[in-house]
């Protein structure tokens, strides 16, 4: 079975970056939506920003400006450069997939920690 897995994830300082990376570990066919979610403890899981197969991307409000999702040359891998870090963005990052032949593809998540 295919599987995502995401990496990159860390402790940073505010005002810091990081690059968060997800691959699946199989072929996916036909992707047509990638997606990067997060969930802060106590908080429901929350879309932070999507790509297309044409490449058109969104973000909530809070990230944009700050974070860029895009994909990797490689067909079944996605990236979210996030920058200028806050402690709100404290979370663990999830990467999906959604095809319309197979539904939701999840990663197993990623750990962001912002603090001083």
């Amino acid at each position: 079975q295919v599987q995502l897995v995401e990496s990159g994830g860390g402790l940073v300082q505010p005002g810091g970056s990081l690059r968060l990376s997800c691959a699946a570990s199989g072929s996916i066919p036909s992707i047509n939506i990638m997606r990067w979610y997060r969930q802060a403890p106590g908080k429901q899981r929350e879309l932070v920003a999507d790509i297309t197969s044409s490449g058109s991307t969104s973000y909530r409000d809070s990230v944009k400006g700050r974070f860029t999702i895009s994909r990797g040359n490689a067909k079944n891998t996605v990236y979210l450069q996030m920058n200028d870090l806050k402690s709100e963005d404290t979370a663990v990052y999830y990467c999906n997939f959604w095809t319309i032949y197979a539904g939701d593809y999840w990663g197993q998540g990623t750990q962001v920690t912002v603090s001083s």
